[in-house]
Order: structure tokens, then sequence, then C-alpha cells
């Protein structure tokens, strides 16, 4: 054992590289002080000014991976096998799957009419997250990215959370990326939040150090810097610092800890989201904008859920969409009486809808033709629809809306300029709103 001044400390304890690492990003690949060095651009110019008139300050979406039947859901047809219900607003029906949502109508717009141009799941969730269509020769940044890049970040807690991650097909988890905007913005990825003593990490300390102790070793690595530069002083020890202080102040402050800590939660609340993945997903999204998060991904289904190519009905009535109608109405309900729902967007979407007709498995195939998803919080004005689509719900009957749209009224909500372009690396400007035929979305003035 040895000893400096009042320290005392072991051989383990002066090993820098495993001090930096404590709360190891183990989820990332890197530390916690290498990830908030890759955030060394946080606070930019376009992330200082916010538009006066913007009400929208975080964005949960709720991601239905694989692609909910519309006709199933939001907008019921006589070729479905569950009969419309009323809602609390006049004139609009939904699925009788959906009773509990139904009495919360008021809060979400419906967008009946969206149409997209992929047909094939991973080629089609590029385009609902980045609103682009893969292409070799570019990579492109999704929309929780942007988000980041463009609102200034609160409270020290991570900008942009995806969770759950993939434990297998990781290709999706690379969607939700930040791609040439920096690493700083990718989304911090969390496992499964339903699972027994469910943590992050990342901001776990191990058993046998105490934040006392972790004070002690931050001030006895200051002098063991101090002595070091003085025989070697370089520009980059400046933000060497700002990152591991940074890193430091993410595991000691209590507020961030506790952010991820669904321990905090009642098992009334617990329940009320539903003790499903894709239900402690969504609480766990609501207390991440709370703390201060400004996008949050929450994608808690198994991997393709929606994806019914064989017994539609079935999965739908037994276990896809009571998830969603449960955990949809607590999110709805308790952002409500927090008073977040001003100020946070809700949208809950899947990569495209299914088929109109069954197949012979009595299943639903993929239909990027015409789909619906739904929205709002932020000041998005709920109690509408927007668009319909024809008597079967094939195809857009009545105002197309495409992604670009969906975004530019998301980017409107939170006094982003929806018209706005980043340069790619290759050269080529990147639409932030890109709708069809390289045209820039619109907001939708009903709604925003």
């Amino acid at each position: 054992m040895r000893k400096a001044g009042c320290l005392h400390f072991n051989e383990s304890d002066l090993r820098r590289r495993e001090f930096l690492r404590v709360g190891s990003l183990s989820l990332l690949g890197i530390s916690l002080s290498q990830y908030l060095e890759l955030k060394s651009g946080l606070v930019t110019a376009s992330s200082e000014v916010v538009h006066s008139k913007a009400r929208a300050q975080a964005c949960i979406l709720l991601w239905l991976e694989g692609g909910p039947s519309q006709v199933d859901t939001w907008d019921p047809k006589p070729n479905s096998g569950f009969k419309a219900i009323s809602t609390n607003v006049s004139g609009i029906q939904v699925s009788e799957l959906l009773p509990r949502v139904a009495k919360q109508m008021d809060k979400l717009a419906i967008v009946r009419s969206m149409h997209t141009e992929e047909n094939n799941h991973p080629e089609a969730s590029h385009y609902a997250v980045t609103g682009h269509r893969p292409n070799p020769a570019m990579q492109f940044p999704s929309l929780g990215s942007i988000i980041a890049k463009e609102m200034t970040p609160r409270n020290r807690v991570p900008a942009h959370v995806l969770t759950p991650g993939w434990e297998t097909e990781k290709q999706y988890e690379d969607y939700f990326k930040a791609a040439f905007l920096g690493a700083e913005y990718n989304p911090l990825v969390t496992s499964d939040p339903s699972q027994k003593d469910f943590e992050l990490a990342d901001l776990s300390l191990p058993k046998s150090i105490s934040l006392a102790r972790i004070e002690d070793r931050r001030s006895f690595l200051n002098i063991w810097d101090h002595l070091y530069r003085q025989k070697v002083e370089r520009a980059e020890h400046a933000n060497m610092d700002t990152f591991r202080e940074q890193a430091l102040n993410m595991i000691l402050t209590p507020a961030v800890r506790e952010a991820f800590d669904l321990s905090k939660e009642s098992d009334r609340i617990k329940a009320t989201y539903g003790r499903s993945g894709f239900g402690q997903s969504l609480l766990l999204a609501r207390r991440l904008v709370e703390a201060g998060s400004r996008f949050v991904t929450a994608a808690g289904y198994k991997f393709n859920a929606w994806d019914t190519h064989g017994n539609n009905n079935k999965n739908h009535r037994d276990e896809l969409v009571p998830l969603l109608d449960q955990a949809l109405s607590a999110l709805l309900e308790d952002l409500e009486q927090r008073g977040l729902l001003e100020s946070t967007v809700v949208l809950a979407m899947g990569e495209f809808g299914r088929t109109p007709t069954l197949n012979p498995g009595y299943g639903r195939d993929h239909w990027n033709h015409c789909w619906s998803l739904v929205l709002g919080g932020g000041g998005i004005k709920g109690g509408q629809v927007i668009g319909a689509s024809d008597e079967k719900g094939a195809y857009v009957a009545e105002r197309m809306v495409t992604m670009g749209d969906i975004y530019a009224t998301i980017y409107k909500a939170f006094g982003i300029d929806w018209e706005k372009t980043y340069m790619h690396p290759i050269g080529r400007p990147m639409k932030i709103a890109n709708s069809i035929d390289d045209m820039t979305g619109t907001p939708m003035k009903e709604l925003i």
C-alpha cells in the first residue's frame, strides 16, 4: 500500500485507463469520457437559438417494428376482422382493439394517407427514420440525431436514446445513428428495461467503489496530471479535462443516474404502462424526457413483431395492439398529468403498413402505398384526421403525406427550420425534411 498525503491507494487505483472506464459504456464499446469527447460539438450555432414560438422540447418515438396493419388499427375498414369504435372525438373511429387510446383521441392526430417508397424491412426502416432511401455512396442521419444536433442539450442527460437496442440485427441500430453529423449525436443504447434489475451499466459504479472514493480519486488524478503537464504541455489536455469532467459529472450527478433508474417508479405505474418490454421502454422514455433527453425511441417489441405474414388477426388481437393500447394511453395520461405533453411530441409508427387483403396464411404482407400513423403533443393539435385512404385502405384517396411532411411538422414544433440542408461530406446538400422526388417536406398546417 502506498500513501499520498491522506489518500490511500494501491496499484490498481493508479490504472488511469481503468479509472477512466468506471461505469464504462459497454453497450457502445467506448468509455463514457470518450463518448462525451465525441460530444464536443454539443453546443453549436444552430442549437443555441430555438424559435421563440416553439413548444416542443422533446420527442418520443414509439417504434412499431415490422409494420402495423392500418385497417386493424387507425383506419378501420370493412375488410378488417375487427369492428370500428367511436372515440372521444366526434366523427373519428379507430379499431376496437384500441379502446383505451380511443378515450384520448383528442390528444392525437391520425394520418391515414402515408405514402413511402420502400417495401422491404431494412430499406423501409432506413427510409422511415432518416427520410432517405438507402444510398451506397451516402449515409444519412436519423430524425433523432438531427433533433439532438439542433437542440441545446439539457441537464447532462444523453440527448438521444434508443431503448432497447437490437440483440442480433444490429444493422437496424445503425439506421438510428447520426452518420456524418458525428458520433456525438448517436443514440445511447440501453438493454431491455423490462428485465429484472435493469440498469445502465454506463452510469453504475462497481460495488467496491463509493462516490466519496471517486471524488478522492479525482482529486488525486488532478495532482497527477498537474505534475505530468509541468513536463509536457499540450493543447489537447484541455479537452481531455473537459470530457473527463463531464463523464464524472454524469456518473456523480444523481439526477442523471435516477433518470435511468426504473426502481424509482411504483409498481402501480409500472403495471399501468404494462410489464412488457414495450411498456417499460415507454416508461423509461417518459423518465428520460422529464430529465432532459431530447429524443427517445421506444423499440420494446420483439424483432419484427408487427410483421404479420401469418395469423394477422390473432397476432394483432392477442399480442400486438393490446400492448400498444395500454402503453400509449398510459404515456399520454402520464405526460399530461406531469405537465409534459405540451412540450413532448409523441409519434407512433412502423416502417410501412400491411396489405388490405389477407394472404393464404391469413396474414397481411408489406404495404407502403398507403398506411397510417399517429402523432400529438408538443403543440401538435390532436383530435384530427389528416388524409384518407380508399374503401379498402389500399391507396391514398385524399392528400398524400410523406415522411418529409412528418419531419417538417415535427421540426416546426421544435422551432427548427425544416427547409435546412446539411452539406454531406461527398459534397452534396442533404435536406433534413426530404420528401419524394427530392422535394422538401411541408408542415401540416392543421396540426402546428
